[in-house]
């Protein structure tokens, strides 16, 4: 896995932090606080200077006000979500749509894509709407090309993105239950086309059943699988 320079860090689950040669740190689904899967060192954070959200679900829209608030970051969200912080105080939340390209701090350009999935936030009245789930492509200058899915199954279009954006690594959840599992999992990565595959969102919790071993037994060797521990920096 050639990262040219970009540092990145699987914070347990779904969540992932972006550095760059530059110190422009991002993090995509930032549940820190209460994920079992996330060191206690990961917990805060010395520097934010945008956050990516797939979709509105706990586990993934995670610490996302409390550290919007603390950092003053951008937040890069479909419209919905981004009403939503809006209406919690966020200033500088930025609504997309899927196929809709923002670029944040840095150079990053991220696209909105697709994702088979929910997207409700949970709330004290009960769930409100998040709008569709989605993944994000994010086009790193002098980097690689990162494909985060969220939170989705195997969908057709996958070839589309492969086509368009060719991906060099893919972040893939593998856990099973509430997305695909393994083995849908390495079929959803030959459609991408990416040389590395990433497993996320898997061992959180028991139910979360897939392993980045079962991974890469279905995949026959059609692709890298990169299994990284949580809070530990590749680059």
């Amino acid at each position: 896995m050639d990262l040219n320079g970009i540092e990145l860090t699987w914070l347990g689950h779904a969540g992932v932090r972006l550095r760059l040669d530059d110190g422009t740190t991002v993090l995509v689904d930032p549940w820190l606080t209460g994920n079992p899967a996330c060191p206690e060192s990961e917990q805060s954070q010395e520097r934010i200077d945008a956050i990516y959200l797939t979709h509105g679900h706990f586990d993934h829209f995670g610490d996302t006000l409390s550290l919007a608030r603390e950092h003053g970051c951008q937040v890069f969200a479909i419209h919905e979500i981004a009403v939503y912080l809006e209406g919690q105080g966020i200033e500088a939340a930025v609504g997309s749509n899927k196929g809709g390209m923002v670029e944040g701090p840095g150079g990053i350009r991220g696209f909105l894509t697709d994702a088979v999935h929910s997207s409700g936030i949970s709330g004290d009245t009960g769930i409100v709407s998040g709008g569709e789930a989605g993944g994000w492509i994010f086009d790193v200058p002098n980097g690689p090309t990162i494909y985060h899915a969220g939170d989705t199954t195997i969908f057709g279009d996958m070839t589309l993105i492969k086509d368009i954006f060719s991906p060099d690594i893919a972040l893939l959840p593998i856990g099973g239950h509430y997305t695909m599992g393994a083995g849908i999992a390495a079929k959803a990565a030959k459609l991408i086309g990416a040389e590395t595959i990433i497993p996320i969102h898997f061992g959180t919790f028991p139910i979360l059943a897939g392993t980045p071993d079962e991974l890469t037994d279905a995949g026959g060797g059609a692709f890298e699988v990169q299994a990284l521990e949580p809070g530990v920096p590749v680059t």
